[in-house]
Order: C-alpha cells, then sequence, then structure tokens
C-alpha cells in the first residue's frame, strides 16, 4: 500500500500543476491570478454599473451574459446579453481539448467577475428570449469578454457573428487567453436538451457554436439524457481525399436537397458532415433532415472514411430545476 503522505505530496502536486496552468489562461486574459478562485466577498458585490438604454441603472451579474435589473421601471428583470456566451457558470459542467471541467468551471466564474468589475452601456428594445429574458445589446462588454478568452462570439442563427467580435476571437485564440489556453474545438457545445424536455413536440436539439465564425447549429437528437451525463459531440477524422467522388454522387443522388449550390458550397457541407455527422450551412434549411438521412446512409457505408471519432466539446446534463440551492445535483456539488 502506498504511504498516504506520499499520495497526498502527489495530489497536491497535481493540483498546483492544474492551479498553475489555469492561472496562465487567466493572466493572458488580463486578470490576476490570485482572482482564481472567488471568495465570499467577491460573490456579494454591490451592484454593477451599467447604462440601459442611456440611463443608469444597477444591475447584478449572476454570470457573464446574463444580469438582473435591481432597480427603475425594469426592476426585478432578467436580461440576456446578445452576441457573445460564456461557459455555465452553475457546475463544471463544459471539457474540451485538455481542460478539465473544473478549469473551465473557474474560467466561467473569471466571466461574471469581469462583468461586476466594468461600466457598460446597454442597449434593449424589450424583445425577449425562449426563456422570457430581455436581449440586451452591450457592444464593449461582449468584445471585452471574448477579447480576454471568457467568452465567445455567437449568434443562434446561421449568420455569422459581426467582424469585430470575430478579430476579438481570433485574437484571444492566437495568445491562448482564457478558454482557448488549452484546444480549441471547431464547435462549443452551449446547451443540452433531453427529449422528455420536448412537450410542444417541436423536436428536441442541443446548441452548437462554431468557433470560426459565431453561427450555430442545431444537433437535432431524440435521446433522454439522464441526469449528470456527460454527452460529447463526436469528432471524426477530416478525410478531403473522398470528398470529390461524394459531391459528384451527392449531384447526382440528391440533387433536389442540394438546390443550386456550387461545388465549393457542396464540399463544405460534406466536409463538416465528415467531420462531425451533421449538415451545417449553406444547405437549404428545408431540406437539411432530408440530407442528412441520405449522407448518414453514405456514412454507413463507409464513404467518408472509417477513422474511430474522438470526444469534441463536451457537457454534462443538469436538468433546470436541479442546478442551484439545496436540490442540486450529485455532480454539481463536487
Amino acid at each position: 500500500m502506498k504511504n498516504p503522505d506520499v499520495k497526498a505530496s502527489q495530489n497536491t502536486g497535481i493540483a498546483a500543476r492544474a492551479t498553475a496552468r489555469l492561472g496562465t489562461a487567466l493572466l493572458a486574459g488580463g486578470l490576476l491570478g490570485s482572482l482564481l478562485f472567488m471568495s465570499p466577498a467577491a460573490e456579494a458585490e454591490p451592484a454593477a454599473r451599467v447604462l440601459i438604454n442611456g440611463k443608469p441603472s444597477g444591475v447584478f451579474f449572476n454570470d457573464g451574459d446574463s444580469f438582473r435589473i435591481l432597480k427603475g421601471r425594469n426592476k426585478g428583470g432578467k436580461a440576456r446579453l446578445a452576441g457573445f456566451n460564456t461557459l455555465e457558470s452553475h457546475g463544471a459542467v463544459h471539457q474540451w481539448g485538455t481542460w478539465t471541467a473544473r478549469e473551465l468551471y473557474h474560467i466561467a466564474k473569471m466571466a461574471t467577475l469581469n462583468g461586476r468589475r466594468g461600466t457598460w452601456s446597454c442597449q434593449s428594445d424589450g424583445k425577449t428570449d425562449t426563456y422570457g429574458r430581455m436581449l440586451m445589446f452591450c457592444p464593449s462588454l461582449a468584445e471585452d469578454q471574448i477579447r480576454k478568452g471568457f467568452a465567445h462570439a455567437m449568434t443562434v442563427t446561421d449568420d455569422p457573428s459581426p467582424p469585430n467580435l470575430l478579430e476579438a476571437q481570433r485574437d484571444a485564440i492566437a495568445h491562448k487567453r482564457g478558454i482557448w489556453a488549452h484546444g480549441v474545438p471547431e464547435f462549443v457545445l452551449t446547451s443540452l436538451h433531453s427529449d422528455e424536455e420536448d412537450v410542444n413536440d417541436h423536436g428536441t436539439y442541443n446548441r452548437l457554436v462554431s468557433t470560426a465564425d459565431g453561427h450555430s447549429l442545431k444537433w437535432k437528437h431524440d435521446i433522454e439524457y439522464k441526469e449528470c451525463q456527460n454527452v460529447c459531440l463526436q469528432v471524426y477524422p477530416d478525410q478531403p481525399e473522398l470528398l470529390p467522388a461524394l459531391v459528384a454522387r451527392l449531384k447526382s443522388e440528391g440533387a433536389e436537397l442540394i438546390g443550386g449550390l456550387s461545388d465549393e458550397d457542396i464540399t463544405l457541407v460534406l466536409r463538416t458532415y465528415q467531420h462531425v455527422r451533421l449538415v451545417d450551412r449553406p444547405a437549404p434549411n428545408e431540406h437539411r433532415e432530408a440530407l442528412a438521412t441520405l449522407l448518414a446512409s453514405y456514412a454507413d457505408q463507409g464513404l467518408f472514411g472509417t477513422g474511430a471519432a474522438k470526444d469534441g466539446s463536451c457537457m454534462i446534463h443538469v436538468p433546470f430545476e436541479r442546478r442551484y440551492g439545496g436540490n442540486r445535483a450529485a455532480c454539481l456539488k463536487k
């Protein structure tokens, strides 16, 4: 049996190395390594300073991309900040590259602290998201969070993010700041939805966001996830030499599904499917499900290659009602 003192020393060394590499990422993002773990004082910080449609407002950032309005006509209202996304801060649920989930969790906390410590100008036209939160546009905050590596650019459509946010993200990636310090997945898995949540029979999907240009891709499925189940996007090897033959075959067998797409655009659709087994733009929206069925048959025949898949971006599923308070899921208490 190992000497417990030796084992303790080994564990201390592992923890120290993990803290050191996370501290390096946070320093690159612009915050001191001493802020790695938010203190009780940081959690109880006073209201952040935000101008909402030109009027000073006190808000409380509950994470890096949303806040609650504390005063004024919209007191008590919740706001979702559009154009960017920070990682979930209710627990260690994200993972990719060589990051641990615990390390990315601490970076999510840093995004919250970064929001609380600034002074930001935001605009809203009163529209809300699917959760009833007011949509807010805070340009300087969005760029700051992204440039420091505390967030990634995001739209909820096929459209790319604004050029200034993509430039900020490329800068953060190039300098390995924050979430980009230990790997850059092609898609970040930002939300999970289990099939039983689809009470209106609209279909279930997980949201993936491109790190190249910020557009969203819906990962449709009919799976019921268990609480604390780790869900990973499967990433397959790129084999570009196989794509020209598939372009010709698809133009012959699925011409009605690809419309008037150029060979270059068809190649892009096939390349994404080869990589993550999902149909993305520029495939026509109305034909994506049928196209996915056809391409799945190609994959079953080995036409996209036979290399083994690896885990890409991962996320742990926890139902919303089990994320907070005394009823938190066991995996969030670790």
